[in-house]
């Protein structure tokens, strides 16, 4: 399966059914024609997918520009899911044509508003970018739709995991990736065990590197860390002298940057060529977790903090794909491994989706109706799920992710496989998220 990319119409209808015509009609049909158990109270609305046609789903992710190596792997994890689980109760899957995040707010928006209109859709796995996600959230959920990101990681987003909602947080959001708090509390706990006492932070003002940066700097002083100075510089920038100057006066002895690509890149590249920084340590974290950044002469040496994937023989329980076989097929189809971090985030995220349909869903004559509020129903109820990534439960907040935290050294960006697998410093999952977790390792 590929995702479609053009503008063909989808015959599946949207039916909004007031919960009080559902309860006179709900004891009818059962008298009738019984109607198969199934989660959801209709509150939501239904969607009815009538014989010949498909389950209509999309992916939402970042396919163009600098950062299209974000997307590439998404993309392909979440065909390869829908191919793997196959039909639902005798109806095919749909992922309609691709929308692209452009990592920005606009983006978020613009995709948003082109999912909503199509108003048949079941849930959306996407986006890939923090910033996306916080202008589409609100916009998808009031929908009825479900978003269950593999990349999204800024703690507004669901929670600060102490029981305490988000700022951008919207029922029917969730993720598989995981809390940027527990990576700013790896790093911070990393730097400050290395004997790093005083560090500079640097971020583009975006939830997802505020956020992180927001998170490492609470956690390294909470370690007995100083923060020098919190810099934010415009994605758009290029010329990062003027600020580097200002960060190497205060002579700190560590730099995070949680920048994408290219800006992470100006970062290594200028600060190379400046004294200031020839005994800083640097280190960054996932959005810089890539073969661009890592193939970087400039990047030897630094620290990457991101999602662990060293999967093993972990199995995704939906469809029995391996981490093994699902990396196999990548190389099949691309001639190499994943070159992205989330891809068995985004194929989890879609097996849970697919799961959720399944599970609010039912046959009223050859009609699949799905029910959108059992969609979600059921995503709250996951615990203990074996995914890809590990095992996969769900908080009241959608934070769902199973994987650890882990912290590379980039030890020859000639050689970006032996990086992958020199990891300096490791959380271990837990079955609930915790910024504890990164300390008790």
């Amino acid at each position: 399966m590929r995702i479609r990319r053009d503008n063909a119409p989808v015959m599946p209808r949207l039916v909004a059914v007031p919960l009080l015509l559902l309860a006179l009609v709900t004891p009818a049909c059962a008298a009738g024609n019984e109607v198969e158990p199934h989660l959801g109270d209709g509150s939501l609305g239904l969607i009815e997918v009538i014989p010949g046609r498909q389950i209509q789903i999309r992916a939402f992710y970042t396919n163009g520009g600098d950062l299209s190596l974000f997307g590439n792997s998404t993309e392909k994890a979440i065909v390869f899911a829908v191919e793997d689980y196959g039909p639902i109760k005798g109806f095919q899957v749909d992922l309609g044509e691709g929308l692209d995040d452009t990592c920005a707010s606009m983006g978020g928006v613009a995709g948003a508003q082109v999912i909503v209109a199509q108003g048949d859709v079941a849930g959306v796995i996407g986006t890939n970018c923090s910033i996306a996600a916080a202008e589409a959230s609100p916009l998808l959920t009031k929908a009825g739709m479900v978003l269950i990101s593999p990349g999204n990681t800024a703690p507004s987003l669901t929670s600060d995991l102490s029981g305490n909602e988000g700022s951008n947080h919207f029922p029917g959001y969730y993720r598989t990736a995981h809390n940027d708090l527990i990576q700013g509390e790896a790093v911070a706990h990393f730097l400050n065990g290395d004997g790093v006492m005083t560090a500079a932070v640097v971020h583009d003002g975006g939830p997802y590197t505020m956020g992180l940066a927001t998170a490492f700097s609470n956690a390294f002083a909470e370690h007995g860390g100083t923060i020098t100075g919190t810099w934010e510089v415009d994605r758009q920038d290029e010329d990062l002298v003027p600020v580097l100057t200002e960060i190497a006066a205060g002579e700190p002895e560590a730099l995070f940057f949680p920048l994408f690509w290219p800006t992470g890149r100006y970062v290594v590249e200028q600060a190379a060529e400046m004294p200031g920084f020839s005994e800083m340590v640097l280190a960054t974290a996932d959005g810089l977790l890539n073969d661009d950044f890592l193939s970087l002469p400039q990047s030897e040496g630094a620290y990457v903090s991101g999602p662990d994937t060293r999967f093993g023989d972990n199995r995704n329980q939906s469809t029995g794909r391996t981490a093994a076989a699902l990396i196999a097929r990548f190389e099949e189809v691309d001639g190499h491994a994943p070159t992205g971090t989330f891809w068995g985030h985004a194929y989890d995220a879609t097996s849970l989706l697919l799961d959720a349909i399944a599970a609010a869903s039912y046959l009223d004559g050859g009609t699949l109706v799905i029910d959108r509020a059992g969609i979600r129903e059921h995503l709250h109820s996951v615990s203990g799920y074996e995914g890809v990534t590990g095992v996969l439960s769900c908080d009241e907040f959608g934070d769902c992710g199973a994987s650890g935290v882990v912290i590379y050294q980039n030890v020859d960006p000639s050689d970006v496989a032996a990086t992958r697998e020199n990891v300096v410093f490791e959380v271990a999952p837990d079955t609930g998220q915790t910024r504890l977790s990164a300390t008790e390792h």
